[in-house]
């Protein structure tokens, strides 16, 4: 019997008292240095992004008139770090504000997803029976048609796309992966003795969830948002590489920015063309993304996986 007890995962209460839970999760994050150097590249590719306005007042269709100027690589000149394009727009502001509406699609949609999760997979691990059942089914229906399929063809009914649309895509989609990790890690604590004990007390349902089960499982549902965040990159830039978004024109993505420097040819110069630097840019910003955010998400789970508190 003390063996299985040594096994499980101590309570709340018991975490607190050794410093807290995210003390404990601090000191293991510390311990990593490749994680943190992955949160420190995606803070400052969010930060960035979300400045645009502050670091390139320019409008991302702004054009350089000169006609030297016109699809340049990359020169300290005139302050064109990043090269301009055919018609002498700037790639690097064009690239800062790519990010800046591709950052607004994910960080919405990863928290609005995150949220619509909690509700449905807390609700269903908690009571169980015939709710958890409804809602499981309902998980398994919407995760059984594929993602890239499913948001493509919901951009292209919402047409014209605008950040609202797509973070409500993403919400209405994304957040059955929160619902099914947070209802299984509910329905694991749920035999844990203090759940039975406070049960047992009288506690309401819902001081047992936000009291005792949801603070266990905030690193089930830290690590799951995060993936969500580089799901939802990653699926908008697909959707927006094949056509189905906005026009770079109208509002830069990331993805359209890829999308418009290589769907006529990637060489060192295309058929508009647009020399290497133009895909270059918003490309590696996506792949550094990407990076960042497995990277984060792998730390997290280490550092908030219930079997490594013991050793913080």
């Amino acid at each position: 019997m003390s063996a299985a007890v040594e096994t499980e995962s101590p309570p709340y209460e018991t975490i607190r008292q050794r410093g807290g839970y995210w003390a404990q999760t601090g000191r293991r994050l510390a311990r990593q240095p490749l994680t943190l150097a992955a949160i420190v590249v995606l803070a400052g590719l969010l930060v960035t992004g979300g400045l645009a306005a502050q670091i390139a007042p320019e409008r991302w269709n702004s054009l350089d008139l000169a006609a030297r100027w016109h699809n340049h690589p990359p020169t300290l000149a005139a302050r064109h770090f990043f090269g301009t394009d055919n018609i002498g727009r700037d790639i690097l502001v064009r690239v800062l504000w790519g990010l800046h509406f591709t950052e607004q699609a994910a960080l919405l949609g990863a928290l609005f997803a995150a949220l619509l999760g909690i509700v449905a997979g807390g609700l269903a691990g908690l009571y169980g029976g015939w709710l958890d059942a409804v809602v499981m089914r309902f998980v398994d229906l919407v995760t059984a048609f594929p993602a890239i399929v499913l948001m493509i063809a919901a951009f292209f009914f919402l047409a014209p796309l605008t950040v609202a649309k797509a973070t409500l895509v993403f919400t209405l989609y994304l957040w059955t992966q929160v619902a099914r990790a947070l209802r299984a890690r509910i329905v694991t604590l749920g035999g844990e003795e203090y759940v039975q004990a406070a049960r047992a007390l009288g506690a309401s349902d819902a001081r047992i969830f936000f009291r005792h089960l949801l603070p266990n499982a905030a690193g089930t549902v830290v690590v799951a948002a995060t993936a969500l965040l580089g799901q939802i990159v990653l699926i908008e830039a697909t959707a927006e590489f094949f056509g189905f978004g906005v026009a770079s024109l109208n509002r830069p993505t990331l993805g359209n920015l890829l999308a418009e420097a290589t769907t006529t040819g990637i060489g060192r110069y295309n058929t508009l063309g647009l020399g290497w630097w133009v895909w270059v840019s918003p490309a590696c910003v996506l792949v550094l993304i990407l990076i960042a955010v497995n990277l984060i998400g792998d730390g997290l789970d280490n550092a908030l996986n219930p079997r490594a508190r013991r050793s913080g």
